[in-house]
């Protein structure tokens, strides 16, 4: 009874902190992608996390069997191709990060009827949203109670290396602010020397042209 009360108790402690980190990790985004061009979403990821992500063109207003067709592509931070299909109604892409910034996926129709309007239902899933717990639960021969405490395990894991990494992105906007403040403070000691010698030597020069003319 004891040990129950325990695993409760932490069960209540760790799930607010389940939820701020599966909330941000798993959304659905609905596009309405135009007659012509692209209409693209982005996702700011660190490195080594695992992404998962399906997408469809929407039934509604098309007749069954005559849905127009579009074409996929997600690039990495760098601009490295992770997934590219043209010519689709449906489609998935998973993939692990291995640079941190900006993951865009983009879409566009690709059919011949483009004057109808198309959109597009695109389910992305980061982090541990993206794991399979039922094969984990099953592998583990888990469940119950401590199924949903590895999750929270988990969870609290994700917390703490996103931590570290905003960490270091702060750690490394300080240095570029630091670097760029020091540049600053010695472009205005620069531009303060040179304003001194450009009038030194103005002075001499009048000084010699007043001398020329007799004037002093």
């Amino acid at each position: 009874m004891r040990r129950r009360s325990a695993v409760l108790l932490r069960l209540a402690v760790l799930l607010p902190l389940l939820l701020l980190t599966v909330a941000p990790g798993a959304a659905g985004v609905w596009l309405n992608l135009p007659a012509s061009g692209t209409k693209c979403v982005s996702e700011e990821i660190q490195p080594n996390v695992v992404v998962l992500a399906d997408y469809a063109v929407v039934h509604e207003g098309h007749a069954e069997g005559g849905l127009p067709t579009i074409a996929a592509k997600v690039t990495s931070p760098y601009g490295n191709t992770l997934h590219h299909k043209e010519h689709v109604t449906a489609g998935q892409f998973a993939f692990t990060t291995t640079e941190a910034g900006n993951y865009l996926a983009c879409f566009w129709i690709d059919s011949g009827d483009k004057g109808v309007d198309t959109s597009v239902s695109l389910d992305w899933k980061i982090g541990i949203a993206a794991k399979d717990w039922d094969s984990v639960a099953k592998k583990e021969k888990i469940e119950g109670v401590e199924l949903e405490l590895t999750k929270l395990e988990a969870a609290v894991q994700a917390i703490h290396e996103n931590l570290l990494y905003l960490k270091s992105r702060e750690a490394e906007m300080r240095e570029v602010s630091e670097r760029t403040n020091s540049r600053v403070a010695w472009f205005s000691i620069m531009s303060l020397g040179v304003c001194i010698v450009v009038s030194i030597l103005q002075l001499w020069h009048l000084k010699s042209y007043f001398q020329k003319k007799k004037l002093i």
